[in-house]
């Protein structure tokens, strides 16, 4: 128990040291020890330039238990459970996220004893054992999970762990009605549109906090507060990347059937691909649009995609060592001047941060904007 205990505190002072975590976080994080929501063999991913590796609790506990309590994510399900971690390979669709990115995203929910939560993607169950720490006995934590073999293995983790919430399989779009009306509601898979059930199902005065993902450079954590009229509003309180929830998840490009045209373009793609999260924030606001990066040992690419269409995207090449760029352009959309546009209208704004930035949801849609609700600059 002292081994496990050491563990623990050093996990709470990594935590401690990200965005001036409060102490209801830590406290919630010491009540609820991540190691009993960890699969035996799950995939560590570090992320920036480190590669993945697979943990085994069972082969090296040492290195299984060093991981568990560090600041690592830990995937726990590749291509929808349709590879087995051991490959190490995949795509990564659950995990128990970055335990910093999951005390900051407690913190802005800011649940209160007694409260009704619902939270989207069970993973592990971990956060919804923390959720409950937080609401205490008289609270209610619902956590919806649209993948059968996940939500069972929550189940399992949270019994295990004596965390009181309920665990329901469902499409997490939809919300839970026969619980509402709740006075959190928790996201933890990203989403580039805000379903209207999680404002129709929060009470008046309500949160909602959920990683925003529009597919275009940076992600960013989104809080939002239900008001009387049922619409909510909200700002960008810093940086939240989080598996797509599966419903949102982009379509990919087209392949290249020959027909797009090169041409030279003055705007190094770094410019774009590259750009603050406010420019990524407006440019997708604005377009509509997807981009992402490559980087290869002589290449940099922009590649941006018109996500109605996948038929149409660009791509932005800046060759090492070469003074000009090159953009080659599938379809019939000018998709890289439309960026290139909209990424000098932030800079003619006095290229704005994140934080100016806003969202507002009603039951037609979403609009953001740019310092007040009435500036409005895109969906």
């Amino acid at each position: 128990m002292e081994a496990v205990a050491r563990h623990v505190e050093r996990l709470v002072e990594h935590v401690g040291g990200f965005d001036d975590i409060q102490g209801f976080v830590l406290d919630a994080i010491r009540a609820v020890p991540r190691h009993l929501f960890i699969p035996d063999v799950a995939l560590a991913a570090p992320g920036d330039s480190e590669q993945p590796f697979v943990i085994d609790r069972e082969a090296d506990p040492g290195t299984w238990w060093d991981t568990v309590y560090s600041h690592c994510p830990i995937v726990t399900q590749l291509d929808d459970g349709a590879t087995g971690i051991r490959a190490g390979a995949g795509e990564y669709t659950s995990s128990s996220s970055a335990p910093s990115t999951v005390a900051h995203l407690l913190q802005l929910l800011d649940p209160e004893p007694d409260d009704r939560v619902l939270e989207v993607g069970a993973g592990t169950g971990w956060t919804a054992a923390l959720l409950a720490h937080l609401t205490g006995p008289y609270g209610s934590v619902t956590t919806i999970e649209i993948d059968e073999v996940v939500a069972e293995r929550a189940a399992k983790n949270l019994a295990a762990a004596d965390a009181h919430a309920r665990v329901v399989t469902g499409e997490g779009a939809n919300g839970f009605p026969e619980g509402a009306p709740f006075n959190r509601v928790h996201v933890t898979c990203g989403v580039r549109t805000i379903p209207y059930p999680w404002i129709e199902q929060c009470r008046p005065g309500g949160v909602i906090v959920a990683p925003y993902c529009p597919g275009f450079g940076d992600d960013h954590a989104l809080r939002l507060v239900r008001r009387p009229d049922g619409t909510a509003t909200g700002r960008f309180p810093g940086h939240a990347s989080y598996m797509m929830m599966r419903s949102q998840r982009p379509a990919p490009c087209a392949a290249d059937d020959g027909s797009g045209l090169s041409r030279p373009t003055e705007v190094h793609p770094r410019t774009i691909g590259l750009a603050p999260p406010g420019a990524d924030l407006a440019m997708a606001a604005i377009t509509g649009l997807y981009a992402h990066v490559s980087r290869e040992e002589h290449r940099f690419l922009t590649y941006v995609v018109d996500p109605a269409d996948p038929g149409r995207w660009a791509v932005a090449v800046h060759r090492r060592g070469e003074a000009e760029h090159t953009v080659y352009q599938l379809g019939d959309r000018p998709l890289w001047d439309e960026v290139t546009e909209a990424y000098f209208r932030w800079v003619g704004w006095g290229e704005p941060g994140r934080d100016r930035f806003g969202m507002t949801v009603t039951r037609d849609g979403q609009h953001i904007w740019l310092d007040s609700p009435d500036h409005v600059i895109g969906g």
